[in-house]
């Protein structure tokens, strides 16, 4: 028999799969209830298990709670040629909502899967029921030296240290357990290859190419709820408060005491919120 220690044991971040747009998706599923869909960061080594690990469970409760690998991270399929770009990855998105027949689902996205999801409920407003918007990418800012670590990381222990520091409030949250798991993610197979390929300078257009237009962001019509951390190095909590003024049915809730990473570091108060705001009406 497998146990967890095995080296023939399938690690906890590999789900379940389905084709979409040429390849397999992969992807964690749980709960029951109304559909909500969960889009992660653009970290070094990052799947969506590590992004919402601790979300997940707790959210189960009262939703369906789906979870994807967007294509280039993770253990999703990353075929040759593929086009690293926010509308390659809606598309994804809109291609595993349909294989799994769910026609609308609440949409929760980190960083740069906040961006993602303000992308796909313009682009597709009929399959977003409301928003959750975590230290997103929204409007134009000038990207920070925290942002540029991330996308311009080299693999080593020590350089993954400095990224989880940059990630929370508090750098005593990170231990060398979890410096060490992030390090063996981001060195695994083709993941530095795919990363590096995604995000190479001159970042500041990548940024801009991630971000939404205001008149567009104006036109959003669904409830949004934005979710910062004030101790934020990657994404300045300003850009969120310019963001909730923009958006006409967006609120802000600023974390005290919490950096990018706050269902990580604020897991309580984060699935507090979310839970209370995706509540069934």
């Amino acid at each position: 028999m497998e146990t967890p220690s095995s080296p023939n044991a399938r690690p906890p971040e590999v789900g379940s799969s389905l084709p979409t747009c040429g390849f397999r998706t992969n992807y964690h599923d749980a709960g029951k209830g109304p559909g909500v869909l969960l889009i992660h960061g653009s970290g070094p080594g990052v799947t969506a298990w590590a992004n919402w690990r601790l979300t997940i469970p707790v959210l189960a409760r009262q939703a369906r709670v789906v979870a994807p690998d967007m294509v280039g991270f993770g253990y999703t399929e990353s075929p040759p040629g593929v086009q690293y770009h926010w509308s390659t990855w809606v598309d994804q998105l809109i291609a595993l909502l349909d294989a799994l027949e769910l026609e609308r689902v609440s949409v929760v996205g980190n960083s740069f899967g906040g961006a993602l999801a303000l992308k796909l409920a313009a682009r597709h407003p009929g399959r977003v029921d409301r928003l959750v918007l975590m230290g997103p990418v929204g409007l134009r800012f000038p990207i920070t030296d925290g942002l540029e670590k991330v996308w311009g990381y080299r693999p080593s222990p020590a350089a993954m240290r400095e990224l989880l520091d940059i990630f929370v409030h508090d750098p005593s949250f990170i231990d060398d357990e979890l410096v060490a798991m992030r390090y063996r993610a981001s060195i695994r197979d083709d993941v530095q290859a795919r990363f590096g390929s995604m995000f190479p300078p001159p970042r500041q257009r990548i940024l801009d190419d991630m971000a939404t237009d205001e008149a567009v962001l104006r036109a959003i019509p669904h409830e949004t709820l934005i979710v910062h951390g004030r101790g934020d190095k990657v994404i300045p909590v300003e850009a969120s408060r310019r963001l909730a003024q923009t958006m006409p049915r967006a609120r802000l809730a600023e974390i005290d005491r919490c950096g990018h990473w706050v269902q990580i570091e604020q897991p309580a108060a984060f699935t507090a919120l979310v839970g209370e705001f995706l509540a069934p009406r």
